[in-house]
């Protein structure tokens, strides 16, 4: 009879604590995609790494990398074995749901007396999580004079007091409670006095020309970031757990590249990727469905003197993949209603690993083979790394849930295939939960991966 295991009684409790003090580092850091690329080129060059193109061969234990629109990055260090034997892949996704400026987004409310930041939202998010929290603005603005990076702390969405909104919420769906549309950021009330009156979003625009000397018609080409301005940290009397913002997916970014980085040389070249836009769907050119992998596997191929097309081919297909990304675990609050107890996962009971994932029928999913799955199992149970099965759907009969990963497009390269993650709390919201445990066990199952001939 199947039973999970709790991974705090399997794995070394100081281990654990080192490496969760080592990933609340890297995840108070990286709150945006290109946070998160700038962050691992600056551990691997740190480490010899090499950029792809400025190499001419390559050789066993040669370690190169490269980017793309600084959004996404494939680091390598080619093993002992022909590339056309494949590649040990990890990818994960860097972004993270959050809120977005629109393309001209300063306003004013001349009754209010306010200047607001008018917005957007990027993937999922449940909107009322978004009010009453602090938050900060992160990116870059692409001026005409060049590339200004931007950090602006301390702003805030206000929610409407119980005393006035008691009747307006009530007769609201719980999804409506706050409306994407009143997602307003507050930015000004000090104004500047104009011919025709005051004026608060004169005064924003005063503040940025002489801050950051940026004009409002630069906000068209800027990538900026709504993201929440809490710190991660431990949670629980016991504090086994991180609560931060960005775990989906940046838990097994870092989990992924550590198990990478820290390995020596090993039989097979292990690929370590990082995209973009997995929480809209994977879709342009930053995305797991871009070209840019594919150029990565030729570029190593002909540096190897191997290339052709049909060595490329070879390489796709014979390589072993594993997509990192977390998944849901049991919420005891509405265990009853909402999950297949049986097939959920559980917080503490190691890595996730999930034959398949998607909505009930298996839509739009990729599954595992049987025969991927017992190797992969095999390698885990040998180690004694804490793993359990899970589902990413609920109770089927009920037409709940579901949620697609990035394997799918990775099996449409002809590769083996399996989502494999940390299970949390809170999914989409801006402060979710994570076991250390299961961080841990996650990175060692990504090693162990690695590691294997």
């Amino acid at each position: 009879m199947y039973s999970r295991k709790i991974a705090w009684n399997v794995l070394n409790r100081e281990e654990i604590e080192a490496f969760a003090r080592d990933y609340i580092n890297f995840i108070n850091a990286a709150k945006t995609e290109r946070e998160v690329v700038d962050a691992l080129v600056n551990y691997a060059t740190k480490r010899n790494f090499k950029r792809l193109e400025e190499v001419t061969s390559i050789k066993p234990g040669e370690r190169v990398y490269s980017t793309f629109k600084n959004k996404t990055a494939i680091f390598a260090v080619i093993g002992r074995k022909s590339l056309k034997d494949g590649v040990r892949l990890i990818a994960a996704h860097g972004d993270s749901p959050r809120l977005d400026p629109k393309p001209l987004p300063i306003m004013e409310d001349t009754d209010a007396q306010l200047g607001l930041l008018n917005i957007g939202f990027y993937g999922g998010i449940v909107t009322y999580h978004w009010v009453n929290i602090p938050l900060e603005l992160r990116g870059i603005v692409a001026t005409k004079k060049g590339i200004k990076k931007i950090r602006i702390p301390n702003l805030i969405i206000t929610d409407l007091l119980p005393h006035l909104s008691k009747k307006k919420f009530a007769e609201r769906k719980g999804s409506e409670v706050v409306k994407g549309e009143e997602l307003k950021i507050l930015i000004a009330n000090i104004p500047v006095k104009e011919e025709k009156g005051y004026s608060w979003k004169s005064h924003v625009l005063k503040i940025l020309a002489e801050k950051y000397d940026i004009e409002e018609e630069d906000f068209i080409s800027a990538d900026l970031e709504i993201v929440p301005a809490l710190e991660a940290r431990e949670i629980g009397f016991d504090s086994s757990m991180i609560a931060a913002y960005g775990h989906d997916d940046r838990v097994c970014v870092y989990t992924g590249f550590r198990a990478f980085i820290d390995l020596e040389e090993t039989e097979y070249t292990r690929v370590f990727w990082v995209v973009d836009k997995e929480e809209i769907g994977s879709e342009a050119n930053t995305s797991a469905q871009s070209e840019f992998f594919k150029y990565f596997i030729a570029k190593l191929l002909e540096l190897s003197g191997e290339y052709s097309e049909i060595a490329f081919r070879e390489c796709l297909l014979k390589t072993k993949a594993v997509s990192a990304d977390v998944t849901a675990v049991i919420n005891p609050v509405f265990k009853s209603e909402i999950y297949d107890v049986d097939n959920a996962a559980r917080m503490g009971s190691g890595v996730v690993l999930e034959k398949y994932s998607s909505a009930a029928g298996k839509s739009g999913a990729n599954e595992a083979h049987a025969e991927f799955i017992a190797w992969l199992r095999k390698i885990l149970d040998e180690r004694n790394i804490p793993w359990q099965p899970g589902l990413f759907i609920s109770k089927a009969e009920k037409g709940i849930g579901g949620g697609g990963t990035i394997s799918k497009f990775m099996a449409r390269m002809g590769m083996d295939v399996v989502d494999m993650g940390v299970g949390l709390l809170g999914m989409h919201s801006p402060y979710e939960v994570a076991s250390k445990a299961d961080i841990f066990s996650a990175y060692k199952a990504y090693k162990a991966f690695y590691e294997k001939s």
